[in-house]
């Protein structure tokens, strides 16, 4: 595990750019002992030699030059947020100061920050004080409800988690190096995948990196988004929006999907053959929640059909959920093709056949825009887009 010391990695990419310690000691006002010592240091938390030593200067080893990628990502990253808040702060902020306002940022309270960082209090006033000091301005102001990061703040947090999710790809780039499984995979699961596309996926990954370990993590789309861009979720599974949300998100289409209206065996319109639209107004609906493209399409659904809007709606984005309420009533429900694909496949429910023409929704992978997966990652998404281009996802065709 590499260590996070801030002027370490400054060392070794000053021997990178000049090739030689007694330089590198030179730009980082540092003695060459120093120099080497911190080297060495680093060399013994990466497993092995970073650099060829020569007469003609020092050169990267491949695995210097795997750790070298990662690590200059990283400290472009955050030295470029330093600087835009103070120059100053480029070598006066450390580590620890940097995690505590990351968690100051984030609780606005100076005892939750403590507590999540299981330091004393004292502790995180003091480095809060101390970089503003350093910067020669507020990054933080006093309001009612706590402690309000200032937009320079926030940006450096932002930036500061995600050098800090490169020095985690560094990890595993190591490991993987080795022959070895290190960090871990943290995917994020909008409602379709959770069915169909993520455990053929993780089934099929786990027979080739069994020790690899992977999060699957889910919620509401807004709160995975916001994970995604702060580096704690490396890609999300799922209906993706029209527009993309924010620039630094690339959306990529896995296939296309199809909202479809469901009933549980037995129900009324589930024995009419036919379902008239003006029928649907008449029942309970079971729906996704607001903001998501298909309970978009269900509410445009009503108002260009000009039907009044059920007075009777439960937001759910568990099948299991719907199929059970379904199940024990007269409830309709409208969701995602895919999603019910099993339950349908199982009888446990029905999918109502009426002449709704629903558009098309588009489902894929939402990653940033600047991500540079490990060799892990990179099988992770590649074994998810063959089962979806292997045609294992089927669309479910035909009007519904």
């Amino acid at each position: 595990m590499i260590r996070r010391n801030l002027k370490h990695f400054r060392v070794f990419l000053a021997v990178v750019d000049l090739g030689t310690p007694t330089q590198a000691a030179a730009r980082c006002n540092l003695s060459q002992p120093a120099v080497t010592q911190a080297l060495r240091r680093i060399e013994d938390e990466a497993g092995g030699p970073l650099f060829t030593r020569t007469q003609n200067g020092f050169f990267l080893t491949d695995r210097g030059a795997v750790y070298e990628a990662r690590i200059r990502r990283a400290m472009n990253r955050l030295d470029a947020a330093l600087a835009e808040v103070a120059p100053r702060l480029v070598s006066a902020a450390s580590m620890a100061q940097i995690r505590i306002l990351i968690a100051m940022s984030e609780a606005k309270n100076f005892t939750l920050a403590a507590r999540s960082l299981g330091l004393a209090q004292p502790t995180v006033h003091r480095a809060i004080t101390q970089l503003e000091l350093a910067a020669n301005r507020r990054l933080f102001e006093r309001t009612p409800i706590g402690m309000a990061p200032t937009r320079q703040c926030i940006a450096l947090a932002r930036a500061a988690r995600l050098a800090f999710a490169e020095f985690d790809q560094a990890d595993s780039e190591l490991a993987d190096a080795d022959g070895r499984d290190a960090g871990r995979i943290v995917i994020g699961s909008l409602p379709l995948s959770r069915s169909v596309v993520l455990p053929r996926t993780l089934a099929r990954f786990r027979n080739l990196r069994p020790t690899q370990r992977i999060t699957v993590v889910d919620g509401p789309y807004p709160e995975m988004l916001a994970g995604l861009r702060r580096g704690d979720i490396d890609a999300i599974v799922g209906a993706l929006r029209d527009p993309v949300p924010v620039s630094d998100i690339v959306q990529e289409r896995l296939f296309s999907d199809r909202v479809i209206l469901v009933a549980r065996p037995g129900h009324p319109l589930a024995q009419k053959g036919a379902v008239q639209v003006s029928d649907l107004a008449d029942y309970g609906w079971v729906v996704p929640a607001s903001g998501t493209p298909s309970r978009q399409q269900f509410d445009d659904l009503f108002q260009r059909m000009g039907l009044p809007y059920p007075d009777s709606v439960i937001e759910c984005g568990s099948i299991l959920l719907m199929r059970e309420l379904l199940q024990r009533s007269d409830l309709l429900g409208c969701i995602s093709g895919h999603q019910a694909e099993a339950e349908i496949a199982n009888k446990l429910i029905v999918k109502l056949k009426t002449s709704i023409a629903w558009p098309d929704r588009p489902i894929g992978l939402s990653y940033r825009r600047d991500w540079n997966p490990t060799r892990s990652q990179s099988l992770f998404l590649n074994i998810l887009r063959d089962v979806a281009a292997a045609g294992e996802t089927p669309a479910l065709t035909g009007s519904v």
